[in-house]
C-alpha cells in the first residue's frame, strides 16, 4: 500500500502518517461530513491521530462537539478550504484522513459505511459493505 500522505488543493498544507495500514476505511453519511464534503458522504482513511504530521502555515482547525459530547477537530487549509483530516477522540483517538486529499488514493476501498440513518435517499449505498446506523459500536 502506498504511504498515507497528501495535501490540500492549493498545496500549502501537506500531511503524512507514520502508520502503514489504516485502522479502517469508512464512508460516513453523517450531516457534518455531508456539509464538509459538499456531497452525500465523506470517504475516510482512519489512522491514529498521533501518527499524523502537518507541514504548512495555512492549516486551520474548526472544533465542535460530536454526538458523543467530545470534541471533533476538523483540520483544513485556510487558503483553499480543503478539508484534510478530522480528529476523533471519542473514536479511539483516530483521525479520518479525507481520501480525496491523498497523493495516491487508488488503493482506497471502503470496508464500512457509518451514520447510514442519515444517508441521503438519493445516495446509492453499496450493499456489499458493512453498515451501521450511527458510529460502529
Amino acid at each position: 500500500m502506498p504511504k498515507i500522505q497528501g495535501h490540500c488543493l492549493c498545496g500549502q498544507v501537506r500531511y503524512s502518517s507514520s502508520q502503514d495500514e489504516p485502522a479502517m476505511i469508512a464512508v460516513c453519511h453523517c450531516p457534518d461530513c455531508q456539509r464538509q464534503s459538499g456531497s452525500a458522504f465523506s470517504t475516510n482513511v482512519l489512522v491514529p491521530t498521533d501518527s499524523i504530521t502537518f507541514e504548512g502555515e495555512s492549516r486551520s482547525q474548526f472544533v465542535i462537539n460530536g454526538a458523543s459530547g467530545q470534541k471533533v477537530i476538523r483540520n483544513f487549509c485556510s487558503n483553499c478550504g480543503s478539508p484534510l483530516t478530522t480528529e476523533l477522540p471519542a473514536f479511539d483517538n483516530l483521525a479520518a484522513v479525507k481520501a480525496g486529499t491523498l497523493e495516491d488514493s487508488s488503493w482506497v476501498t471502503p470496508t464500512i459505511q457509518i451514520w447510514c440513518d442519515t444517508a441521503k435517499t438519493w445516495s446509492v449505498l453499496d450493499e456489499s459493505i458493512d453498515k451501521t446506523a450511527t458510529n460502529p459500536g
